[in-house]
């Protein structure tokens, strides 16, 4: 179920291109990331794990429109992504509410800078929905002091899938939770992807969360000079259920091939 990182398919939806990140230091240049190849088709669940250092937030950046790579491109639909925009939407671990505005004033400010256009009643509507389908309805005048993590990461995911983005960006977003609450989030979380089915790329250091949610793990390699080491390919089948995963053989083998490639074949080191 491993492939080596390889050739870019013909206009893949999201495009990573012989993407390098090269940072400028008082020693000296240090280069993050060093030509890393990645095509993402539209709808397809990626998540990426690696040790600290290795990129991943960097790569993350690039996609959202926060960094731009010192050599090569990364593409939506064929297009270069320059800057921020609203067709890609992120979720932080830290949530990143406005803490002075409700659950549903944060949901709602992103559509009234989204969708201008819209009336009050109908952009009302729509973060009533979004809060709904995260089991918000009833804390939506709630502001973040008042709610639990979990409850501010829910705020967060119904912010940002409110204003239909074409990639949702997730950047360790169950990373700071509870083992409970982290499993109900993630359940919550596919739930509302096969509803919806955007483009979703996920940074996570969770072996079993990637082979829970994702269609492709995709392996970083050390840094400096990061690149991709390998990509597996998810095989259980969508609608997933976790208890049915965790009783299949091949789970085993696919946790055990991502431990090997991260604590022993790229194991990290401090030295």
């Amino acid at each position: 179920m491993l492939i080596q990182s390889s050739s870019l398919p013909e206009s893949p939806f999201l495009s990573i291109a012989h993407v390098s990140k090269v940072y400028p230091t008082p020693k000296g240049s240090y280069t993050v990331l060093q030509d890393v190849n990645l095509a993402i088709h539209q709808g397809e669940f990626i998540c990426v794990i690696g040790h600290s250092g290795c990129g991943k937030s960097t790569l993350l950046n690039m996609v959202s429109g926060f960094a731009q790579p010192t050599q090569g491109s990364v593409t939506l639909q064929g297009k270069p992504i320059t800057q921020p925009g609203f067709d890609r939407m992120v979720v932080f671990q830290n949530y990143a509410l406005l803490p002075w505005l409700t659950a549903f004033e944060n949901v709602y400010l992103g559509l009234d800078s989204v969708y201008p256009s819209k009336s009050e009643a109908e952009k009302k509507a729509i973060a009533r929905d979004h809060l709904a389908m995260v089991g918000l309805s009833d804390a939506m005048d709630k502001k973040p002091t008042q709610i639990s993590g979990g409850m501010k990461q829910r705020v967060a995911i119904a912010r940002a899938l409110a204003t239909r983005p074409q990639v949702l960006i997730l950047d360790e977003p169950f990373g700071a939770l509870d083992a409970i609450t982290k499993e109900e989030l993630q359940e919550e979380l596919l739930k509302i992807w096969n509803d919806h089915r955007c483009t979703v790329l996920m940074i996570t250091h969770d072996i079993d969360e990637a082979l829970f949610l994702a269609d492709r793990l995709v392996m970083m390699t050390n840094g400096p000079a990061a690149h991709i080491g390998e990509i597996m390919t998810i095989p259980f089948p969508r609608p997933r259920d976790r208890t049915r995963i965790m009783e299949d053989p091949e789970y085993y083998k696919l946790r055990n091939e991502a431990l090997d490639f991260l604590y022993n074949r790229f194991a990290h080191s401090d030295a």
